[in-house]
């Protein structure tokens, strides 16, 4: 079942990409007491994810900010190692990257996607969602192949 507004994330653990390397995280202490604005994208250094979808959201950051989100958090299908290379080479320092490596939070929150086609196998749809003290506030899933909904433009408009 696909999580919806108005329900509280599941209780899964991230790997978070620190400068000091991986650090586990429970996403029900993560996303606790904090406004986050959370995007999935299907892959670190995939072509949309590193032209549009991330820069979008490192552009936005003080925007984002200024509505009140306290912290910007990026999910993938992709280790920690992966995840904070792609952070360093885009910039990305107001981003917080959370490693879903085995699919764990896309399956708990029924957003997975099959990349086998692409030789990605099992993946994070792309989305977004507004989180508030664990509460999804927003949800916004792209349709397969598109990128409208999930940019930080979309979710700023919303706010």
């Amino acid at each position: 079942m696909t999580i919806a507004v108005g329900d509280s994330l599941p209780d899964v653990t991230l790997v978070k990409a620190t400068p000091d390397g991986p650090e586990q995280v429970q996403s029900s202490e993560y996303f606790k007491g904090k406004t986050v604005a959370l995007f999935s994208v299907p892959g670190a250094f995939t072509p949309t994810c590193s032209a549009r979808h991330l820069p979008g959201y490192v552009e936005k950051a003080d925007d984002l900010k200024a509505k009140g989100v306290d912290e910007i958090a990026c999910t993938a299908v992709n280790d920690a190692f992966v995840l904070g290379a792609w952070k360093g080479a885009n910039d990305a320092d107001d981003v917080t990257m959370l490693a879903d490596g085995n699919a764990d939070f896309a399956e708990a929150v029924g957003l997975t996607m099959d990349g086998s086609g692409f030789g990605m196998g099992k993946r994070g749809q792309r989305y977004s969602m507004l989180v508030e003290d664990g509460v999804v506030k927003q949800l916004n899933v792209e349709a397969p192949g598109d990128f409208s909904v999930s940019s930080a433009e979309h979710m700023l408009g919303q706010m």
